[in-house]
């Protein structure tokens, strides 16, 4: 049975080195590595040290250091007070209000450590590098016998490169359990990414409860069957489905926001929309019927837009989303989006009509129809203090002011130039979308969407190549999508996330030109550990061995790939 650490993240997925008393005989092995480190030798042993607390140190913080003290006593087998005061031998934390949102600063010695920050993350990531200098055994949940819990001695000094570090998964495609997407969070916080993009709505699945339309659940969160390779005709035979209710989805807020993750929840609208259709026939062009998606690819029912009765629906699952999510930023979608009904719907062409709408810079009528719906949705949100993120899609035709746009086709040389007229989020498919082998070795690879992007791929993305210099200033981060089409178990949801999100939050938060590919690799040791001690499923391609737990298997020889290769073309 695979172990669960119900423990904050913080204190459960950070990469470790295994420590000694004298800090320069190790590696340190933080990821992602931090802006300044200076290791003076020696160490500070946490085993039975008092956490000090500060008077100015908010409910929060002292409530995320009681736990990190709560555990340490379980794996440690210590005594760790949690005691006031800004002073004696343990360590404190103390309010630094020069330092930014998510810096922080760890000063070192053997016998005192001081721990600064100006806001809950920064404690927060302050924390998990404080993990991250401990042996795996930190991370597991009983005691850990003949382990010693010491920290090199030193000084570090810690900020993001980016603000936005995300992470999207696709609930949509296949469904995964509230206790799923915790692991999640929970590794996503060992690596410091603060924004979980949930995709909840698809074609092939819709995964909220709205109290409003409740055939949105009961009709639409189920399908009958599930394409299983490239042939649309291969199909599993059992039905797949499953919702979360807002109970659980406000849950899974609370439980990211303890481990300084904010949740934005995606509605994918117009299109990607057939499971909705499936529930509410009358909200497309046709009047269906419609049924929920088995196989993959873009469809092309989409919401009718020409009906004031789609806004309606739209406007009402919003405002139950804004009230189970706080998050500043809605997705709205907006990708993949056929004009194929709308173009022969007499209702969207009257609407285009009224709004005189034609071709015209390049882009058709129906375009322009999308950037009405954009524009509309994009005001609503506004008026209840949201903004809104969409695909790069939405850039097509006009797009007001103060959107944010998620880049997917591309890197920085060959996107739309009006990309940097917006605040963006940088996610090009080349680097970023993590559904793809791991290996060259597909025949022993679990069955995906195609192409190759290993752990060194993700690890060698740079968001400002191509990128005007008045551009890089309107980059908000980075984020890696994780598609499910053909990711039906919680293992290989795993397995595709691990190790790849470690190469990802150097790409977030190490300063431009910094990242070291020799010294992650040798980090990365570190994380395989912590994985284990987690109970997750990784992919182990990195030391040699490739295909999921019940099938892997040593990886070929360089001589043996390539005659593989060889044979394939």
């Amino acid at each position: 049975m695979r172990r669960r650490f119900v423990v904050l993240a913080f204190l459960v997925g950070m990469a470790v080195a295994s420590c000694s008393r004298d800090a320069q005989s190790l590696p340190f092995s933080v990821i992602p590595q931090p802006s300044e480190v200076t290791l003076v030798g020696g160490g500070y042993d946490l085993k039975s040290s008092d956490l000090i607390l500060s008077d100015n140190l908010d409910e929060k913080v002292k409530s995320a250091i009681a736990e990190f003290a709560e555990h340490l006593q379980t794996v440690a087998g210590g005594r760790n007070r949690v005691i006031s005061g800004e002073d004696g031998r343990g360590v404190v934390f103390l309010v630094d209000p020069s330092l930014g949102n998510e810096a922080y600063r760890l000063d070192i010695t053997k016998n005192k450590a001081i721990v600064a920050a100006n806001s809950y993350n920064g404690f927060i990531y302050a924390l998990q590098t404080i993990g991250q200098m401990l042996p795996a055994e930190f991370y597991g949940r009983e005691r850990a016998s003949g382990v010693d819990f010491v920290i090199p001695c030193g000084t570090i000094k810690d900020a993001p490169r980016f603000s936005y570090r995300g992470v999207l998964i696709d609930v949509g495609r296949h469904f995964y359990s509230v206790d799923e997407i915790k692991r999640c969070l929970d590794i996503m916080s060992v690596y410091k990414e603060n924004v979980f993009h949930w995709h909840l709505t698809e074609d092939q699945g819709w995964r909220m409860e709205i109290k409003k339309y409740p055939l949105l659940t009961e009709l639409g969160s189920l399908r009958h069957g599930t394409q299983i390779d490239f042939d649309r005709t291969h199909l599993r035979p059992e039905d797949h489905g499953g919702f979360y209710t807002q109970d659980e989805m406000r849950d899974v807020v609370a439980y990211a926001a303890k481990r300084g993750i904010t949740v934005i929840p995606e509605l994918d609208l117009p299109g990607h929309m057939l499971s909705a259709l499936a529930a509410y026939p009358e909200l497309g062009c046709t009047g269906g019927p419609y049924e929920v998606a088995n196989t993959w690819g873009v469809k092309k029912d989409v919401l009718c837009v020409g009906k004031e009765e789609t806004f309606t629906f739209l406007e009402d699952v919003l405002t139950e989303m804004m009230d189970i999510f706080p998050s500043k930023y809605i997705n709205i979608g907006g990708d993949e989006v056929p004009k194929d009904r709308w173009n022969a719907c007499p209702r969207c062409r009257a609407k285009m009509k009224e709004l005189g709408l034609y071709d015209h810079d390049g882009h058709t009528a129906a375009q322009y129809l999308q950037n009405y719906v954009t524009a509309r949705i994009q005001k609503f949100l506004n008026d209840h203090g949201r903004r809104i993120i969409g695909w790069e899609e939405i850039l097509e035709g006009d797009l007001a002011e103060g959107a944010t746009v998620m880049t997917w086709k591309g890197t920085g040389e060959n996107v739309d130039s009006r990309l940097w007229n917006y605040d963006c989020i940088m996610s090009p498919r080349g680097y970023m979308y993590i559904d793809r082998y791991q290996s060259h070795e597909q025949d022993r690879e679990p069955f995906s969407i195609g192409a190759y992007l290993p752990v060194e791929n993700v690890y060698g993305y740079e968001p400002y190549d191509g990128v005007p210099e008045y551009g890089k200033k309107r980059i908000l981060g980075v984020q890696a999508n994780l598609w499910t089409e053909y990711v039906n178990t919680p293992e290989y949801l795993e397995y595709m996330l691990l190790p790849r999100l470690a190469a990802l939050s150097e790409v977030q938060w190490v300063q431009e030109g910094h990242k070291d590919w020799e010294r992650f690799r040798k980090a990365l040791d570190h994380s395989a550990a912590i994985y284990d001690e987690m109970g997750l499923t990784y992919c182990k391609y990195a030391w040699g061995i490739v295909g999921l737990p019940e099938n892997a298997q040593p990886a070929r020889t360089p001589e043996e790939l390539q005659k593989y290769l060889d044979s394939r073309n």
